[in-house]
């Protein structure tokens, strides 16, 4: 019998079978393309040897030759130990090549970067860090991605420290990058200033905690985050170093207790875990509010009933209006770092490139539109142009 997914449609396509969700990744879902062919004996000779030790000899020489003889300056690395992989969880680095793979798809079809997948077998900071110096001639970028939380900070900025290259947690900051300009597509239609909003995230994983960040650097001055033990604040015991420096920078009102005590008189929901969010609990949020639930397959609360009381909705999912999807951000952002050659990617990077999505999507907002399609060829190259922008201003070019 034949396993239908309604979770996995489109909004107008009919629902994906398991048959061709299988046949589509077997094999897997990548191959090495060959620019140049080799078909007779000249151009094998110009490709292996002999001639390829005259270009090995250059390199020797004067290492800079490799950005322009080898693919490894735009070559991205997307890594994972495959402890928090999508909604799966600890799964082991074999079972997460499969979402590499796909990762790694998507940054050749959307920013025409080669990449190539490294999932790891095993959890230790100082092993990971350890390979990847190691290989670090091999590769221009690292993509850290399905790392679990609170591990996923220290490696990010291990790696940062330790390589002369861009390294991002995509978890974090892609899906930062996307929220925060769905919130300013969503502002723009409600003629709301992002300043004036109550945000209250729920879920201080690792997503969570980079959209606290950089809503907070985008100017939104009061945002409440909650984890499984309720609203984080300095009182609470306990508290990891992140949460920590967390409940210091946000619940300004001081609040205690759990969502309802949190998303009274709310402006802004965004839910990023797997809890669920009672109806009653939604309909206590302020006119006009934002839900922005981003759990999947199962968001927090269904769009339909989040419709009931907010003006603006949005998931995670492609078959409802408003999908805040990764995609609209990592292809550019590194495609923009490597174009400049940067050293790192900075949190003004991170900012233009939000800033680079909401535009596209300017000429076309509406309640059920606050950000471009994911399959919207525009935004790659104009969150690559804004990035590199970013990163000159930086001095990291």
């Amino acid at each position: 019998m034949t396993s239908v997914h309604p979770e996995a449609t489109t909004m107008t396509d009919k629902p994906i079978t398991d048959e061709e969700i299988f046949a589509a990744h077997e094999g897997g879902k990548l191959g090495v393309s060959v620019p140049r062919a080799i078909a007779d004996p000249r151009s094998l000779a110009i490709a292996y040897t002999p001639g390829v030790a005259k270009v090995s000899r250059a390199i020797a020489e004067n290492a800079d030759l490799a950005a322009k003889y080898t693919w490894s300056h735009r070559l991205v690395a997307v890594v994972s130990d495959g402890t928090a992989v999508l909604g799966l969880g600890d799964i082991g680095a074999s079972a997460s090549l499969p979402v590499m793979e796909g990762k790694a798809a998507l940054f050749k079809t959307f920013g025409g970067l080669d990449s190539i997948p490294l999932v790891l077998d095993t959890t230790d900071v100082d092993e990971i860090v350890e390979t990847l110096v190691r290989l670090r001639p091999s590769f221009g970028a690292v993509n850290l991605e399905d790392v679990a939380a609170p591990r996923c900070f220290e490696l990010e900025q291990r790696l940062i420290e330790a390589l002369d290259c861009p390294v991002m947690h995509d978890d974090q900051h892609g899906t930062a990058i996307v929220v925060l300009a769905a919130l300013r597509g969503a502002c723009t239609v409600l003629s709301r200033d992002i300043a004036n909003l109550r945000v209250v995230i729920s879920g201080a994983g690792a997503a969570g905690v980079a959209c606290a960040k950089i809503l907070l650097a985008a100017g939104v001055a009061d945002v409440t985050m909650l984890d499984s033990r309720g609203i984080i604040h300095t009182g609470r015991e306990n508290l990891n170093p992140i949460k920590t420096e967390l409940a210091a920078q946000t619940n300004k009102a001081g609040l205690r207790g759990g969502l309802p005590e949190a998303l009274a008189g709310a402006d802004v929901f965004l839910g990023l875990s797997a809890s669920t969010v009672p109806e009653e609990v939604v309909a206590t949020m302020a006119d006009d509010a934002i839900v922005f639930a981003l759990s999947n397959p199962d968001p927090e609360i269904h769009p339909d009933v989040a419709g009931k009381y907010a003006a603006i909705v949005a998931t995670g999912r492609s078959d409802f209006p408003n999908q805040i999807n990764n995609v609209l951000a990592f292809p550019g952002i590194f495609r923009g770092a490597l174009d400049v050659g940067a050293r790192q990617i900075t949190d003004n990077m991170k900012l233009a490139a939000a800033e680079a999505i909401a535009a596209v999507a300017t000429d076309e907002l509406a309640a059920d539109h606050i950000v471009p399609s994911a399959l919207d060829p525009r935004v790659a190259p104009e969150v690559a142009e804004a990035v590199a922008r970013a990163a000159k201003a930086d001095g990291v070019a």
